[in-house]
């Protein structure tokens, strides 16, 4: 069986605009040959389940960028319950980012930091979904003030066992959990159905290499950022179009 698994922000979904309308003959494609599609995203539970809805996906999603997967009951076998979670406390991680900025002597601004409607400026997005963007589990997104302390903030990170990723918009801290480790479990859940499973992934920024890394079929979906992760996989594909338009031409040519 084929699974595809994809990131959401700046992939599946317009960077600036959020839409996703071009991907829908993708979509339609994935219904209709019973592809499961799973998001891997940065954004929160209650951010996905919304995409969730709006799109129709009824399959598991991965979130915060890989702290924990969730999907509905019975859709893998009853012993494998309904979520997996990896991540740490977000009270932890926040602690521990403000413990790694002082140390580092660096500036940052934070979701914690930032009220709903700084959020939603940041990211824009209208206000009812930069409210499920704050409500965070596992993850803190922040803004590096002082980017050329990039080195020495991950440095300090990792020796409080945290660790540093750059999405489109955010660097994020978080645990030792990542989008590869997600994927790979519920890879495993699905080969637990009885049939070997094919695995496509499809993402725009740093935070999606691992990701991608570990995937039979790669897909690079253009971006600011795709040249460099194009030179850190050689081997993956570059879709032909930033976005939504991008990921549906990638996944027509797939599935």
């Amino acid at each position: 069986m084929q699974v595809v698994f994809t990131d959401l922000d700046g992939t599946l979904l317009d960077h600036a605009s959020y839409a996703w309308e071009p991907a829908r003959p993708a979509l339609e494609r994935l219904r209709e040959r019973g592809i499961p599609w799973v998001f891997v995203t940065s954004k929160t539970r209650a951010e996905t389940e919304h995409w969730r809805r709006l799109l129709a996906n009824e399959h598991p999603y991965v979130v915060e960028n890989g702290a924990a997967a969730y999907w509905p009951v019975g859709y893998f076998p009853r012993e494998f319950g309904s979520a997996l979670i990896w991540g740490l406390p977000y009270a932890e991680v926040v602690s521990g980012l403000a413990a790694a900025v002082r140390e580092v002597g660096c500036r940052i601004r934070g979701f914690h930091q930032m009220s709903v409607e700084e959020v939603a400026a940041a990211c824009g997005l209208p206000g009812e979904l930069a409210v499920l963007a704050k409500q965070r589990e596992f993850d803190e997104p922040f803004e590096l003030v002082d980017r050329e302390a990039e080195a020495e903030l991950e440095a300090a990170l990792a020796r409080r066992r945290l660790r540093l990723s750059r999405g489109g918009r955010f660097y994020h801290a978080s645990g030792r959990a990542d989008k590869a480790g997600a994927v790979l479990a519920l890879k495993g859940l699905y080969e637990q159905l009885g049939e070997p499973v094919r695995t496509i992934g499809l993402g725009d920024a740093w935070n999606d290499v691992e990701m991608l890394r570990i995937v039979d079929y790669p897909v690079i979906i253009r971006s600011a950022q795709s040249a460099q992760l194009a030179a850190e996989l050689p081997h993956a594909r570059l879709s032909p179009a930033p976005g939504p338009a991008g990921w549906n031409a990638a996944i027509l040519a797939l599935t």
